[in-house]
Parts: C-alpha cells; sequence; structure tokens
C-alpha cells in the first residue's frame, strides 16, 4: 500500500458529482438490492441524477448479477466452510474521529488483513474478479476521497459498511441514494428494534464477506467502520474474543467535519440534489445514540480487550500509541511492524488538511448537547478554528470516565 494517506497539493477532486461515469458506491450493488432499495423510496430519482442511477441498475443486472453467480459456483462452498480462527479487531469510533489514520497503521502489520475498496464495492463476486475488473475501470477512479485530501484508491482500507450495502444488507448509510428521503434503516446502526430474524440476517451477511476475506488471506482482520461503535454487543456475540479499539476526537471538529462529510456524500453519492435538511439535527442526534450504545455495551468486553486512544495524541505520536495499542491488547510483537510504521509516518509530511470556522453560537450549542463526551474525554470549547483530520493542533485529552447513564 502507498506510503502515506495524503494527497499531494492540488490533487483533491472533490465535487465531481457532475461525472456521472465515475463509479459510485452503488455500482457495486446487487440487483435485486437496488431495485428493492429504490422501490422503498419510490423511484424519487432526480432529474439529473437518471443516468447515475441508469449506470448503477445496468452493472447490477449485466455485470453483478452473472458473476456474483459464477463465484457462488466456484467459491460458495469453501466460503461456507471457511472458519474465521482469529477475532477480528474493530477500529471503532464517530465518524471523523480519525478512524481512517487508525485503520492505515493498524494494517501495516503484515500479520493483519483487511477490507480493501474493490472488496467493500464488489463484494458478490470480489473473490473472482479482483485481479481483473480493478485494472479496467482504474481510470475512472478519482484519486481522492470526495470529503478530505486522503488518496482513494481499489487497495486502499475501506469501511465495511459499504459492503454490507452492496450485498443488500441494511444499512444507515443507505439514505445516502435518497439523502431528501426520511432515512430507512436507521435502527441498524444500534440494532434496537431490529427483529431476531433481521438481526440474523445481518449477521450472516457479515460473517459471508469476513469469510470471503479470510478465503483470501487467512490472516487477523483489522476492521473500521464508524456504525459498529454502537453494534459492540452484536459483535461480540459473533466474535467473543474480538479486540475494540476506539478513537475519539475533539467534539468540535468532529460536528464541523461530520457535516461536512454528509454533505459531500449526499452530493456526490445521492441519486438526488440533496438540501441538507434536518442534517445538523441527525448529526447532533447520531452522536448521542454511538455513545450512548458504547457506554452501554462497554462492559461487556472482557479485560483486555478494548483500549481507546485520542486522535490529538495519535496525531502527535502516532508510534508511540500504537505500541501502546499493541501492549494493551497483546498483540504480538510491536518490532516486526515498527520499520513499516516508521516509513508510513515519514511519508506524510505533505498533508494538507481542510480548514473550518465554528460560529460560537453553534459552540455553544454543541457543549450543550454533547457535554457528557465533553466532559469524559477532558475536551474543551475554546477552539474557534476546526481542522480536518492528522492535523496536530488540539492537546491530547485525559480520560476522566463518568457513570454510562450519564450520556442522554
Amino acid at each position: 500500500m502507498p506510503k502515506s494517506p495524503a494527497a499531494k497539493p492540488g490533487e483533491h477532486q472533490g465535487g465531481y458529482q457532475d461525472r456521472f461515469w465515475i463509479p459510485r458506491i452503488w455500482d457495486g450493488m446487487n440487483f435485486s438490492a437496488l431495485v428493492r432499495h429504490l422501490a422503498q423510496n419510490r423511484f424519487r430519482v432526480g432529474p439529473t441524477r437518471i443516468a447515475m442511477a441508469s449506470i448503477a441498475a445496468g452493472i447490477g443486472l449485466c455485470v453483478h448479477a452473472p458473476l456474483e453467480a459464477l463465484q457462488f459456483l466456484v467459491y460458495g462452498r469453501r466460503i461456507r466452510r471457511t472458519e474465521i480462527e482469529q477475532p477480528p479487531i474493530f477500529i471503532v469510533g464517530h465518524w471523523r474521529s480519525g478512524t481512517t489514520l487508525l485503520h492505515e497503521l493498524m494494517i501495516l502489520d503484515e500479520r493483519h488483513t483487511y477490507a480493501n475498496t474493490y472488496a467493500c464495492f464488489s463484494p458478490n463476486h470480489y473473490l473472482l474478479t479482483k485481479s481483473v475488473l480493478p485494472g479496467m475501470v482504474k481510470i475512472l477512479m478519482p484519486k481522492c476521497r470526495p470529503q478530505d485530501n486522503m488518496l482513494f484508491g481499489w487497495k486502499r482500507p475501506q469501511e465495511d459498511e459499504f459492503a454490507l450495502c452492496n450485498l443488500g444488507v441494511p444499512s444507515p448509510y443507505l439514505m445516502l441514494m435518497f439523502p431528501n428521503d426520511p432515512p430507512l434503516y436507521q435502527e441498524y446502526l444500534d440494532m434496537q428494534g431490529v427483529s431476531a430474524e433481521d438481526l440474523d440476517r445481518w449477521k450472516q451477511g457479515l460473517l459471508w464477506f469476513l469469510k470471503c476475506l479470510t478465503v483470501e488471506s487467512p490472516k487477523r482482520i483489522v476492521l473500521k467502520s464508524p456504525p459498529h461503535t454502537a453494534r459492540i454487543r452484536v459483535l461480540l456475540e459473533l466474535f467473543p474474543g474480538a479486540r475494540f479499539v476506539h478513537i475519539y476526537r475533539d467534539p468540535y471538529a468532529v460536528f464541523t467535519s461530520t457535516m461536512n462529510l454528509w454533505k459531500r456524500l449526499a452530493r456526490d453519492e445521492g441519486l438526488q440534489k440533496p438540501r441538507h435538511e434536518g442534517l445538523e439535527e441527525y448529526v447532533f442526534e447520531t452522536f448521542n445514540r454511538v455513545y450512548r450504545a458504547l457506554e452501554r455495551d462497554r462492559e461487556l468486553i472482557p479485560p483486555g480487550r478494548f483500549c481507546e486512544v485520542s486522535y490529538e495524541s495519535l496525531v502527535a505520536d502516532q508510534i508511540g500509541e500504537v505500541e501502546r495499542i499493541y501492549e494493551e491488547l497483546e498483540l504480538g510483537e510491536f518490532d516486526r511492524v515498527l520499520p513499516r510504521l516508521r516509513e508510513f509516518v515519514a511519508g506524510q509530511a505533505d498533508y494538507k488538511p481542510n480548514r473550518y470556522n465554528i460560529a460560537p453560537e453553534l459552540r455553544g450549542e454543541i457543549a450543550r448537547r454533547w457535554a457528557p463526551f465533553i466532559e469524559k474525554y477532558g475536551y474543551e470549547s475554546a477552539a474557534a478554528e476546526i481542522r480536518d483530520p492528522h492535523a496536530a493542533h488540539f492537546r491530547p485529552s485525559a480520560l476522566k470516565p463518568p457513570p454510562a447513564s450519564s450520556f442522554p
């Protein structure tokens, strides 16, 4: 993988929403799941997004459907019989808290494997096509992620939540397809209110994908997906021996950057031109929902299998914090990954973070709505200028845990 997650100055290619031919999340979706979700939203595709929807449907029917069937014939029995012998490591934390950086660091260990972008884009057949299709469509891919200056590529690590979407498993991320409609599947964020039957289907979808990863590389899987922060209980039911790393960040930076994330993704991935109505409230409430679930379930994790790191501490001392994670979670010989860590850290010098300003009134609202988190993790409300990930500018915070019930 590349030495650094940072793009060179001037390479950022945000605003590619008008280039309908560039691959979108939904272009990797299984055809029946795509049609089902279009129908649930009454096919309310915006006039300027009809080409995007047509491409996704055409690829789903003419490419994914036959290749999915062929992969099942070739690999189906092997996938079903595969055992995940080493419980995964889950990197959890709210969106824009530094989960991507931590994921990049943790997968430098050659004893680990991970879900890359192509696996998440084409989970229905990637074992069959991973050596062919990525090269064929490489020319269509943007160099950077639309929401920031992070490099983008088929082999880079990706959130397994996108794989679940494309496998037809319900996910809160499906709200991005129709951003102006009431969001569907929000109960799948923390699994509260999901029926036993639907929960079992969700588990089977995740297991199938992780077995595919294991068929490709039988190593310990490192996964990163912010929704998993609220799913600790369910993940432990699947993998009692799983380890968790929770990364947290200054909430004033998180709010601003998360707003930008959802706006950019809705604009670039949505099948409607987004109006962003109610987005601030969604970000406020989702943050509290995620941390209510984490505080409720973290006690279920056995000792020695959960650790926390602040984003600010990580960017200040990446090697030292990763070493601490290895020690706390007993992940094995740290010296084996140290050379690659040093090379990776040295390659990040050119990264240029985005910058944002935040109004005093909004800062006050964040302080009020997220007060338990701010108190627990020792953050202050004095910062007026907010930056995106990978810029060391906030002081590391001391962990001061209050009772879990203090979260609203």
